[in-house]
């Protein structure tokens, strides 16, 4: 009895030892086996505007991590009845369950049942490959009894409803949800929870897409095996399967208007926040980003239009790229890399072109305004020069000897451009490029006319025109706003900081002669419905009389300031342009006029202590000057009179023609179309002329007709009248 005893005793030891031992070592193995980075999801990250649209959304695995406390309890409930009945009692292993499925197996001779817990599809789907073998499965039961013992059940079932897999690129709860249902997650009803809850086993078969039917019966067995396990009753149950299975496909789809700005967003993240694209495409960030949505759609649709490109023969399909800041901010709000554009494709808002003439306001005009020894209306000198071997032209070959700088500007004459750049010199011009953010190598005086071997990018041009449209500061372009973690926390706030690169007063008079580029210049053509002020440009083709490589619109209105720029990736004789600046021209203002229009856009609203920019004062031919002899007083006056301009600001200057032919200047006149020459003597009268005088350029026009004094009586008897009517 004794021995019986003490061999009883010694089996349960070592039964106790042995049985101890395997759970140690389940829970060393089990604790090995979980590694703690795996259970982090990889997560789709969304593109949303500052209104909180979402534009789209970056992943490998579409999911959206959502806490355990926005499923609703009886869309957990569903998932618990169909996949793991006895989830909340079992300790990640259910026997009864392994059982079970062991015993229809062997009746029906196949494997009918499976008798995996909700921990173990977790176990699997995270940490083991998907091979049938006895240790794999023995690694799933090891770590599933050491993850119940880490995590609360609300955990894991958290995980499992987040990782798992619902079909058309939909990974976890919420993912489905906006999917099927174009819902949040928390908005589920049961039956739409049922729904999804019949999905992970076979998500192609059962996918109400693909087999609305097969769909329904499915969804139906999981509201009886929920009404069978007590979750809803039996009433429900019949009342919910009647339902018919109203889905909303909400696919992600890839709008191709969005590609460039996506891209940029992209580069954007590495370049600046050391996110790399896969850590994007993974982490669950929300980019906050400042795209206008309604115009990049629009200009996508224009740029497919050919009515707004040149044809330049067959199969040469012009090609074009757009970019557009808010003055404000500095947010890029609209970005379009190419008429056919594709992911991590050839991205022509970062391609260098050559700028022509859009870069004379940068290195020429607004340097010279800076100086202080220039105005608009100084005088800059128009001549076909030779600059030690350098000669520029104008494009039409005609010169003035003389043109002010805003007319200079406004017809975009070369010889006056590379005039004053010379004056000023090279380098105080690249000065103020670098003030602009463009830096280059090139010491020519062609850099007055865009000449440099590599160019700018259509984003570089942009940026460096915002200082007019914004009193003279130069701001950061940017197109990640803020940048959100998957915890919500934000990350990222853009710095949104302002340095000033040009005085108030010169950024104003820039403003208001850019703005006559558009309105009287070059850029003259097309409709727009708002103020508008920008630069045309072109750059010729050499070997091609009359050919052009690059063309170029580059402007602001009130609210933005953009670039455009069409030609081809490679230029040669079979890949040219035929036409100038007119069509980028037309396009950019279409483009603007699709923008939300108010009357704050209507004009530039001036800074406070600047002087405005007077139109120009244009000289006029006068050339029906008629002289009177009248009696004034006591005395005899030559009355002088012409016709005049409109504009009130123009002098008259009033000569003499004395015997020898001289003229003698007798006086002036403003806005006024007379003159009265007194102390005449009748036996020595001289003929007059007058001539315009620019008080704004100090340059007197051409002489008038040369007109002689003319006698007639009636001219007296007018005049004594006058005189009488005066007298009191």
């Amino acid at each position: 009895m004794r021995k019986s005893l003490v061999i009883g005793i010694t089996l349960f030891s070592f039964m106790f030892i042995l049985s101890f031992s395997i759970y140690i070592t389940i829970i060393l193995l089990g604790n090995y086996a979980i590694d703690n980075k795996k259970l982090v999801m990889d997560a789709a990250t969304t593109l949303v505007n500052e209104d909180g649209e979402i534009i789209t959304k970056l992943f490998v695995e579409n999911r959206e991590i959502v806490p355990i406390s926005t499923v609703p309890n009886h869309v957990q409930e569903a998932f618990v009845a169909v996949e793991d009945a006895r989830f909340y009692d079992h300790r990640g292993i259910d026997f009864r369950a392994i059982g079970r499925a062991l015993y229809r197996d062997m009746i029906a001779r196949a494997k009918v049942e499976g008798g995996s817990t909700i921990t173990q599809q977790l176990v699997k789907n995270t940490f083991l490959s998907n091979e049938k073998t006895l240790m794999r499965k023995t690694k799933e039961v090891v770590i599933a009894i050491n993850l119940e013992r880490r995590y609360s059940k609300q955990e894991i079932l958290e995980m499992y409803l987040n990782r798992i897999y619902f079909g058309h690129g939909a990974y976890g709860i919420q993912a489905a949800a906006n999917l099927y249902f174009n819902k949040d997650v928390s908005e589920l009803t049961v039956d739409e929870g049922a729904l999804l809850a019949s999905l992970p086993k076979a998500p192609n078969t059962y996918s109400p897409f693909n087999n609305l039917e097969l769909s329904k019966q499915r969804r139906n067995l999981t509201l009886s095996v929920m009404e069978r396990r007590g979750y809803i009753s039996a009433e429900d149950a019949v009342t919910l399967q009647r339902r018919s299975i109203n889905v909303d496909f909400n696919k992600i789809s890839e709008n191709p208007a969005y590609l460039t700005y996506v891209d940029m967003v992209l580069e954007e993240a590495e370049s600046l926040y050391q996110l790399s694209n896969a850590e994007i495409l993974r982490g669950g960030y929300t980019i906050v980003v400042p795209m206008d949505t309604h115009l990049q759609n629009k200009t996508y649709d224009l740029f497919l239009d050919e009515t707004y490109f040149p044809k330049d023969g067959p199969n040469q399909k012009v090609e074009a790229a757009f970019v557009l800041l808010d003055n404000e901010t500095g947010g890029v709000t609209v970005a379009l890399g190419g008429r056919d554009y594709v992911r991590k494709g050839i991205n022509r808002v970062n391609v260098k072109r050559q700028p022509g003439s859009t870069i004379k306001p940068l290195i020429v005009y607004s340097p010279a305004l800076e100086s202080g020894l220039y105005e608009p209306y100084s005088l800059l000198k128009d001549e076909l020069i030779d600059y030690a071997g350098y000669q520029p032209r104008n494009y039409s070959n005609y010169y003035d000897g003389e043109i002010t700088m805003y007319d200079a500007l406004v017809s975009s004459a070369n010889a006056p451009a590379v005039w004053l750049l010379n004056e000023l010199t090279i380098e105080e011009g690249k000065g103020y490029l670098k003030e602009f953010g463009i830096s280059i190598e090139e010491k020519g005086l062609a850099l007055a006319l865009g000449g440099m071997s590599e160019g700018l990018t259509p984003l570089e041009l942009a940026t460096a025109y915002r200082p007019f449209a914004s009193e003279g500061n130069m701001i950061e372009p940017y197109f990640i706003l803020e940048l959100y973690d998957r915890n919500g926390e934000k990350i990222v706030d853009v710095n949104k900081d302002e340095r000033q690169v040009l005085s108030t007063q010169t950024a104003w008079y820039m403003t208001r002669m850019l703005e006559a580029v558009v309105t009287d210049g070059t850029a003259r053509l097309g409709h727009i419905d708002v103020a508008l002020a920008g630069k045309t440009g072109t750059t010729s083709f050499v070997g091609i009389e009359g050919a052009a490589r690059d063309a170029w619109f580059v402007g602001f209105t009130p609210s933005v300031v953009g670039s455009l720029w069409m030609g081809f990736d490679r230029t040669d004789l079979d890949h040219h342009l035929t036409v100038g600046s007119s069509y980028p021209t037309k396009l950019f203002k279409e483009i603007v006029n699709e923008a939300e229009v108010d009357k704050n856009l209507l004009a530039f609203t001036k800074p406070d202590h600047v002087i405005e920019l007077e139109s120009p004062v244009r000289l006029v031919e006068i050339d029906d000057l008629h002289a009177s002899l009248s009696f004034k007083g006591l005395g005899l006056t030559v009355h002088l009179q012409w016709s005049t301009s409109d504009d009130k600001r123009l002098y008259y200057h009033i000569y003499e023609v004395n015997r020898s032919g001289e003229l003698i200047k007798v006086g002036q006149v403003e806005g006024s179309g007379e003159y009265f020459v007194r102390g005449i003597n009748l036996f020595s009268l001289n003929d007059y002329v007058v001539k315009a005088y620019n008080p704004q350029t100090n340059i007197e026009g051409l002489p008038s007709n040369q007109a002689k004094v003319s006698f007639s009586l009636v001219g007296f008897e007018d005049s004594n009248i006058q005189e009488i009517n005066k007298t009191p």
